[in-house]
């Protein structure tokens, strides 16, 4: 039997070379690469004006709390509203598996660090109850709040029609990373369009990082988007997987998307940053960089009307096989209040969050949300440690 020898390439025809990828890696920027630019006029701080409106709510200031289950519970969604946020209850998670989902908090906070992962595993093996998820809505209500409510995709279709039925206000579709096209052969995914079409309120997604994505996914009729993939302090997304773009470029980027999709439409679908903000200087960043709204975890999980008693984990955490979270212990640090609005005791950033983005808001002369986001961003590496030798000393 004979074998065709693969002819040998021609020395008098060099092959053209290919692009190598590297040669298109773009810059993207996080946090701690920007900085803010003062312009020509500056406000007095009672003069501005935090509100936003998010999916038809009214928000008194720019702050969701993560669906995360260290950080909301139908007290804390409370707590959080009288201060002018709103928090989103993970329906997915131990209050909706439990009658008593503190008991369960408590033992997960208090796990010893080699068996966490077992004590979420055996903690989210357990059914979600139709009954806990409709009581859960009443309470969150009832504690003076709008129902905020999140489910990844594939639980979306079931539990959208029934929060929607028994009060929800709001219902969020968040998955690791969303799209307007989601492929699988082993069921029947979830066609966002039809979903938003057929539910009777708002529906947002997240998480998104990208100008196409995102403009795909506000065609489809969504009311909210969030933006971001593995920033959260208890998120191990980028490690395991190796997938993320910085937050001030994956805001910026959706925030192109929301901008141009008005101008096509005149439909404005608001843009939330979530994750990887610490301190009041990263929500303000955020803002500036498109941001309508935040959605913080880590920082509200560390208020004492917090349920996780400290501590904070991924809502991936609880696989068995591949967990993309980790518990972390934020500690308790004081009334959630206090880490909002103040007053700070620390100088580092990481209380009073809405009044630091007040005062950066008035010293760049910036009235409402829509004017932050335009005010100048410059790339500044140097910024958090120029001059500040002897406070890095320290």
């Amino acid at each position: 039997m004979s074998h065709a020898v693969p002819p040998s390439p021609s020395l008098d025809r060099p092959s053209v070379p290919r692009a190598s990828k590297v040669d298109s890696i773009r810059p993207t920027y996080g946090f701690d690469d920007v900085s803010l630019a003062p312009g020509t006029e500056t406000v007095e701080p009672a003069d501005v004006d935090t509100s936003v409106e998010i999916a038809g709510l009214r928000l008194a200031i720019p702050v969701l709390a993560a669906a995360m289950d260290a950080v909301v519970d139908p007290p804390f969604a409370g707590a959080l509203a009288r201060l002018g946020g709103l928090a989103v209850l993970n329906l997915e998670g131990v209050q909706t598996r439990y009658e008593d989902a503190d008991a369960v908090l408590r033992g997960i906070a208090d796990a010893p660090d080699d068996r966490v992962h077992d004590f979420l595993a055996e903690a989210y093996d357990r059914p979600i109850r139709e009954e806990l998820v409709a009581r859960r809505i009443d309470e969150i209500r009832a504690a003076g709040s709008p129902a905020a409510v999140s489910a990844t995709p594939g639980a979306a279709r079931h539990w959208g029609s029934f929060c929607a039925r028994h009060g929800a206000d709001l219902f969020l579709v968040q998955s690791q990373v969303s799209s307007a096209r989601h492929l699988a052969s082993g069921y029947d995914p979830l066609e966002l369009g039809e979903f938003t079409r057929a539910m009777p309120i708002p529906v947002a997604v997240g998480n998104s990082t990208s100008f196409e994505a995102a403009h795909e996914l506000m065609a489809q009729g969504i009311a909210a988007i969030f933006v971001g993939v593995g920033p959260g302090a208890a998120c191990t997304t980028r490690e395991v997987l190796g997938i993320g773009v910085p937050q001030v470029t994956a805001i910026s980027d959706v925030a192109a998307a929301r901008d141009t999709y008005f101008d096509e439409t005149g439909r404005y679908v608001p843009v939330v940053a979530d994750g990887g903000m610490r301190r009041g200087g990263d929500v303000a960043k955020a803002i500036a960089a498109g941001a309508d709204a935040v959605m913080l975890g880590s920082p509200l999980a560390r208020a004492e009307e917090a349920p996780g008693r400290g501590t904070n984990w991924g809502m991936a955490a609880p696989s068995p096989a591949l967990p993309r979270g980790t518990r972390i212990r934020v500690g308790t640090v004081g009334s959630l209040e206090r880490i909002l609005l103040g007053p700070s005791r620390v100088t580092d950033g990481s209380e009073n969050l809405v009044g630091a983005l007040r005062q950066s808001m008035a010293a760049l002369g910036a009235r409402t949300i829509a004017e932050m986001q335009r005010v100048e961003m410059v790339y500044a590496p140097a910024v958090l440690s120029e001059g500040k030798s002897w406070q890095r000393a320290r």
